[in-house]
């Protein structure tokens, strides 16, 4: 029996960040001890944290999340601050330790310094410096938070190319944590740094030497494939390799650590032509158009009229310094309103069946509410597939190159149409006027712009599209019904990005 029993609960002191709030503890943590108590299941991966003292990793994590859990509520960037903020404290805390335990073993008394290839948004770089270890991040594109750390953090904007000016003899420890297309090289050049240099990786995507990775068994999960490559490529490197499991809020959370080679230094001439003949196998792709990559195979004759430079040069594409925008956001306007135009009339053009597909919150709203909206024409239904055969080859082609593709240009349009449970619906904005604000998904409701005094700074799409005009009148309605009720944005305009 797992029971929560609080004596006092007036004096349980909580900020719902480091120490959780009391039903949270109820309704969430007692279910899933529970099922982790007597849930059985077999993984493909180890237990987490296998290398290192748990009781050493609890109390330091501990420790990191209370120093550095303001961090949650300053966070500038747009990715969600509890996962990152969190995971990063708890990357730390498995290099902290593992690190003292090194030095134990060792007999150290300096403290590792270390190299963070691909280090994002550098707090995994700020940690591990506050904790008295030194070294820098570098990363290809700078982020809003680095300049919130203080001159104290080294943190570098450069593109990292595998080759000779690449190398980091005086660093003990290279990491990649979450280091993408970097991943593969990081034990190549860590072992071409020094014979000293150790390394820590956290693969997540699947990325080969010169492009995306590509699988060879279906057997296997596609992690479970690429983790045990990385192995493969940290062993033709020259490193006995370890494999553990962090504890970290993410569904990619093997890592893989290099910590001593499985040579004598003076084999170093043998190891490094195993390293060259590792390069040669995964195959430098042959010219043609760009981004057309080949990845593995047999090579064949690729020694003589292929790759004959140790670091692949010439082959390896680092990421772009400007983000691209690829979340439909950088389409031409009159494209994304041919495509709503078109979807919006097809549904419109349905019959009332979507009475029984309403969803549970319509459901549960008075029969009086209900039969006042019916009056204005929503139409139908469709699947994200159904829209999809609704458009010419070109127009998918061109949103299958956006992430998200077509699902996503429906969301953004979220003022013509409501996506839910795979199916696209045209949005009653007097649902949302009742219950309150916009339902978006896990979340809580996204309340719309007060219409009292609120500058309409975009056209309402009912009132210039639909038969019916908008179903709410211009005071109530956050766009502009017609061109004297729009108002310029008082937004700042952003840098175009590419």
């Amino acid at each position: 029996m797992l029971s929560l029993r609080v004596l006092h609960p007036e004096e349980w002191l909580c900020d719902g960040v480091a120490y959780p709030k009391l039903p949270w503890l109820g309704r969430e943590l007692l279910p899933k001890l529970a099922r982790w108590a007597t849930e059985t299941h077999s993984s493909e991966f180890k237990s987490t944290l296998s290398l290192i003292s748990v009781e050493k990793y609890s109390l330091c994590y501990q420790q990191l999340k209370d120093k550095y859990k303001d961090m949650v509520k300053v966070w500038p960037e747009v990715t969600d601050p509890e996962k990152f903020v969190y995971e990063d404290v708890a990357i730390a805390t498995y290099l902290l330790v593992m690190w003292e335990e090194e030095r134990a073993e060792k007999g150290l008394t300096a403290k590792q310094s270390f190299v963070d290839l691909g280090c994002g948004n550098g707090l995994l770089v700020h940690i591990l410096i506050n904790e008295g270890h030194p070294g820098k991040g570098i990363d290809v594109r700078k982020r809003k938070i680095w300049d919130m750390y203080g001159p104290d953090t080294h943190l570098e904007e450069a593109a990292i190319s595998p080759g000779e000016g690449c190398l980091f003899p005086h660093a003990d420890w290279l990491i990649g944590n979450h280091s993408d297309e970097l991943t593969p090289w990081i034990p190549l050049i860590a072992a071409r740094s020094s014979f000293s240099c150790r390394y820590f990786v956290l693969p997540c995507c699947f990325f080969d030497f010169f492009g995306k990775y590509q699988r060879r068994q279906c057997k296997k999960s596609q992690y479970r494939e690429y983790i045990e490559f990385i192995a493969e490529v940290s062993a033709q490197c020259g490193y006995n390799t370890d494999e553990d499991c962090l504890r970290i809020p993410s569904t990619k959370r093997v890592c893989l650590v290099g910590k001593s080679r499985s040579y004598v230094a003076s084999e170093e001439s043998l190891a490094e032509e195993r390293r060259r003949n590792l390069l040669r196998l995964r195959q430098c792709p042959p010219p043609g158009p760009p981004g057309e990559h080949h990845h593995h195979g047999d090579v064949g004759g690729q020694e003589e009229g292929g790759c004959h430079d140790a670091w692949g040069s010439g082959v390896f594409q680092p990421r772009e310094r400007i983000e691209a925008v690829r979340n439909c956001g950088g389409l031409p306007r009159e494209f994304v309103d041919g495509v709503v135009l078109h979807v919006a009339n097809t549904l419109l053009g349905q019959t009332e069946e979507r009475e029984e597909e309403k969803d549970k919150e319509e459901e549960e709203e008075k029969e009086e509410e209900k039969s006042d909206r019916d009056t204005w024409k929503t139409g139908g239904s469709l699947s994200i597939g159904e829209v999809a055969e609704l458009l010419e080859a070109s127009t998918l082609l061109r949103l299958k190159k956006e992430c998200g593709g077509l699902q996503t240009l429906l969301k953004n349009n979220h003022q013509v149409f409501r996506v839910m449970g795979g199916r696209v619906h045209i949005r009653d904005w007097r649902a949302s006027v009742l219950s309150g604000g916009v339902a978006g998904r896990g979340k809580a409701k996204r309340k719309p712009p007060t219409p009292e005094g609120a500058v309409k700074t975009r056209p309402c799409w009912f009132h210039a599209h639909h038969p019916g005009g908008c179903p709410l009148p211009t005071q109530q309605c956050p766009f502009a019904h017609g061109h004297a009720d729009l108002r310029p944005s008082t937004r700042p305009i952003k840098k175009p990005r590419h």
